[in-house]
């Protein structure tokens, strides 16, 4: 892939992942309720999505996905509902108190972040849609396919994975001194149940 090419290729994944979306809100949300330095493990689930979807699109079966009606809605409205049962969830959690001090959710097991942040991500059939349109303008057929895919699939996972641990997940900290109280933890509980409800009601309406 050419230099040029290549950054910009840099700044298309910047701008998709400096996007708000529902892994911007998961990572935010696991990095306030887990810790910042756990947050990670349910940003690589969430890359594990990306990579399946590129492979999707790279294999073809984006083509019978983004041209399935049918096919599309599983997926869609199943990824959907999936964010609004996190949101409900996030609206039904309780701070544990413990000598009046808020004991935050650090005992969370790692592949329960991991398991999560895959199933945010690998629902949301316009991923594969997006890829469809967003791949071709980066992948020149005349050339060896596989090298290509490969700068492609790092540069998204890498981008992606800095946008989401160093920005993200690091800007959830600015709220860190809301979860020292029952009171506060509840106020942001509700705005993260409520942004992971209103992005699924997206997803499912658009």
């Amino acid at each position: 892939m050419l230099p040029s090419l290549w950054l910009a290729l840099v700044g298309a994944c910047l701008l998709i992942s400096f996007t708000p979306g529902a892994g911007a809100i998961n990572t935010m949300s696991n990095s306030l309720n887990a810790g910042y330095t756990r947050a990670i493990w349910g940003i690589t689930g969430q890359q594990l999505a990306l990579i399946a979807h590129i492979l999707i699109v790279a294999a073809g079966v984006g083509v019978l996905v983004a041209g399935s009606p049918l096919a599309f809605n599983i997926i869609r409205y199943g990824g959907a509902a999936y964010l609004v049962y996190l949101g409900i969830q996030k609206f039904r959690e309780r701070a544990e108190l413990n000598n009046d001090a808020v004991v935050l959710h650090y005992h969370e097991p790692r592949f329960s972040m991991f398991r999560r942040g895959l199933w945010v991500n690998l629902l949301n059939p316009k991923a594969i849609v997006f890829f469809l349109a967003f791949m071709p303008q980066f992948i020149k057929p005349d050339q060896p396919l596989i090298p290509q895919y490969l700068v492609l699939t790092g540069t998204v996972v890498v981008v992606d994975v800095l946008v989401m641990w160093l920005f993200f997940a690091a800007a959830a900290k600015t709220f860190q001194r809301l979860t020292r109280n029952a009171h506060g933890q509840k106020i942001l509980n509700r705005i993260f149940g409520g942004l992971f409800v209103a992005v699924g009601v997206g997803l499912a309406a658009v």
